[in-house]
Parts: C-alpha cells; structure tokens; sequence
C-alpha cells in the first residue's frame, strides 16, 4: 500500500510540475507556476521540460467576442511556442529549490500595426524571465500519505527581453523599427515575488483530488517600452499612460479529480488564470490587457520509475477582457464606457517530461 501510495504521488507532482502560467493570447501573461517538488524521502535532482503552443486569433471586449473581427479578417492572431526547463533540486523530505528557465519563441500578425491594408507578421525569440523558489511541505511527508499542503516562495528575474523590437510595414516602400506587441516581449521589465500554494488529497490508492494556486506580484508600475509601434504617441495615450507598457501581476489556480490505473493517471478539472486591472503592491498604470480565462483541463500521466510524460490540453470555457486601469480612467473623465479588446485561444496544447536523477 506504500509504494502505490508513493506512485500516486508521484503522479500527482508531476502532473503540478508540467503546469505553468501563460494566458492563452493578447492577454500578456508570462510566467511559470505549479512547479513543486513530489513527496520523497530522498536527496536528488530533477529536469522537467514543458512544452506549450497555441494560436489566438478570438477577440472579446468583456466576454462578448466580436465575431465580425475573424469573418472581416481584421483579427490579431499570435502563434505562441514556449519551453520552460526547470531544476528541482530536493534537499530533504520537505524543502526543495527550484529554478526555471524558460525560452520563448513568437509571432504576431496583424493589420492595425502596420499599413491596416495587409497583413504583415512581426516576431521575437529568446529567454523570457527566470523564477527561483523554495518549497516547503507543512505536514510530515513521511507520515501524511493521505493529504498535504506544499508552499512555495519565490523571486521572479527580469532575465527576459521587454523592448525586443522588429519592423513594421507602415507603408509600400518603407519599414519602421519599433517595440512588438506586449503580448509577444519575451520580458514583463519587473523584479517580482511569487507566492505558491499546492494541495492533495487521496480518498484511496486509485483516486484523489488536488488544488494549486499562484500569485506574481510585480511591484514595479511601468517598464518604459513603448507602445506606439516605431510611431509617435497620442495626447490621449500619454494622458492615460498607454503610451508605454505596464509590468502586470498575474495569477493562476485549478483543482480537479486525478484517477490511476497501474501506471498512468487521468486528472481533470478547472483552470482559471488571469492578469488583473490592478496589482497587489505598486501603481498599476502604463498599457495592459487585464482579463481572465476558465478552462476545462483534461491531463494525462504515465509515469516510470525515472521518467515521466504528461500531456494537458485545456479548453476555454470562458473569455474575459476586463477594463484596465487606463479604460476606468477615460472612463470617469468622458462619461463614455471604455474597454479594450484581446485575443484568445481556444485551446492550448501542453507536454512534458520529467527526469529523476
């Protein structure tokens, strides 16, 4: 009963391992998150890679999408591909480290961005922010088979590129060098801490539940990349400070049911993550797309002795872009309502493998 015990959380650790925060689309959240070491008695090393793409090209304003952008074909649409390698490193049965690297590669293709007559793609490649973080079970591993809380600190680097630039197409005979998208700078600009909660609970040796939860808090307000795109900014955006862009937080949680047979888990359950219109520590001013996404996810576990492979597919079941800051604001100043639009996913796809040395 000890070693299936054992296999079952080792399955459920690494299913929280694969997972990471990365909002599917316009709505620029880049970060990693469910990173957490697995119950063990054992000193050692681990390696995960994660793997992650999706297309956005749905735009909502709140939770209407407006269909007329795809059939018009004046949608934004990003193709996202990411890799996180992360090293966890288990120093005893409770406390682990760990650290992520992740490398991103992304392209956006649009009308309004360049000539708004035909559609041109910009791009951008590199090592995005890396997360160093300390994990702590709260019960004894050795002894709390059935249930156990992990938490987890940690410090989010400014590592990655947040003015990458590529040329935009402005007209016929002529480029312009400026800042791509927020949605597609490898970088957010901002030192910030996160925060990490990861629980499970084992009704028998075959079926459990289980709940993460994460915070990036970003206290730095604005980054100083601009947003007018190689151009010269409005008095409107300069009044309401979108003329450059904003360091967001971002957060994500899920819970679900994770069934076994032999040596491979089905887990299922609820996603939601999300970029708010304002943050917990700083101002929460310069350009942002705050919104959030519900998601079906459905995984698949099978795990080895030294190896193990998942994959995750989560599904939107609801898109929503919020008003930010600078919306609320022209809102109060004009009487008129203001809220921006973003781009979704339907769907992201998600693999990975995880190596026990």
């Amino acid at each position: 009963m000890k070693k299936v015990l054992s296999i079952l959380l080792s399955v459920f650790f690494t299913i929280l391992i694969s997972h990471k925060v990365s909002a599917q689309g316009c709505v620029a959240i880049k970060g990693t998150a469910g990173i957490c070491s697995r119950p063990t008695d054992s000193k050692g090393w681990e390696i995960n890679l994660t793997n992650r793409y999706f297309k956005s090209y749905k735009h909502y304003v709140g939770s209407v999408e407006q269909k007329q952008r795809v059939e018009e074909g004046s949608n934004v649409i990003n193709h996202a591909y990411e890799l996180d390698v992360t090293a966890i490193r288990t120093l005893n049965s409770r406390w682990s480290l760990a650290i992520t690297i992740p490398f991103l590669s992304y392209s956006r293709s649009s009308l309004y961005e360049h000539d708004g007559k035909t559609r041109h793609s910009t791009h951008s490649f590199g090592i995005g922010d890396a997360r160093f973080s300390a994990y702590r079970w709260m019960l004894d591993p050795l002894t709390s088979h059935k249930g156990n809380i992990q938490l987890g600190l940690g410090i989010k680097l400014p590592t990655g590129n947040y003015n990458y630039q590529d040329y935009f197409y402005k007209k016929a005979d002529s480029l312009v060098l400026g800042p791509v998208d927020q949605s597609i700078q490898p970088g957010d600009g901002g030192t910030g801490l996160t925060f990490e909660l990861n629980t499970f609970y084992n009704f028998n040796h075959r079926l459990g539940v289980y709940g993460n939860f994460f915070y990036l808090s970003n206290p730095r307000e604005v980054n100083g990349t601009s947003t007018t795109r190689g151009s010269i900014a409005s008095a409107t955006a300069k009044k309401y400070n979108t003329d450059v862009m904003s360091v967001p937080d971002l957060f994500m949680s899920r819970a679900g049911l994770a069934y076994m047979i032999n040596n491979i888990t089905f887990s299922g359950g609820v996603r939601i993550e999300g970029l708010p219109s304002k943050d917990l520590i700083g101002g929460s001013r310069g350009f942002r797309r705050p919104g959030y996404i519900i998601s079906a996810e459905p995984t698949i576990t099978w795990v080895t002795k030294k190896v193990s492979f998942n994959i995750a597919v989560p599904v939107a079941l609801k898109r929503d872009r919020t008003q930010s800051d600078s919306d609320k604001r022209q809102t109060i100043d004009t009487g008129t309502y203001k809220q921006g639009d973003a781009a979704f996913a339907d769907y992201s796809i998600n693999f990975g493998f995880t190596v026990k040395f």
